[in-house]
């Protein structure tokens, strides 16, 4: 099994602008993807995820990724503390309520 590379989104900005390139010049999609040492499923998957972005923009569309499942992570921390404190407060109402949070939440993912 092939060791995977882990491309930085300018890496993969630079990589399709010189796929199109080369695709332009005459050659095929599969060809100018083998030069670059990529698969042609990779090459598709990459142009629908960063299309016509610039370089920066690729940046900080992975950094808002990435903030984003950070609070994700912490509202659903958060959560699951207010129903602890409900079932330990001994409230059985608490409890139903936070049951019926934590799967609008889920479901909201």
């Amino acid at each position: 099994m092939a060791r995977r590379k882990k491309h930085t989104p300018e890496q993969v900005v630079k990589l399709l602008r010189q796929i199109e390139v080369a695709v332009a010049n005459g050659k095929t999609t599969s060809q100018a993807c083998k030069e670059a040492e990529i698969t042609e499923q990779t090459y598709y998957r990459w142009r629908k995820e960063y299309g016509g972005l610039q370089v920066e923009q690729a940046r900080r569309l992975k950094e808002l990724e990435s903030e984003s499942a950070k609070l994700k992570r912490v509202s659903e921390l958060s959560l699951e503390k207010l129903v602890l404190k409900d079932v330990a407060s001994g409230s059985l109402l608490a409890l139903s309520v936070g049951v019926v949070r934590c799967i609008m939440l889920r479901n909201r993912a």
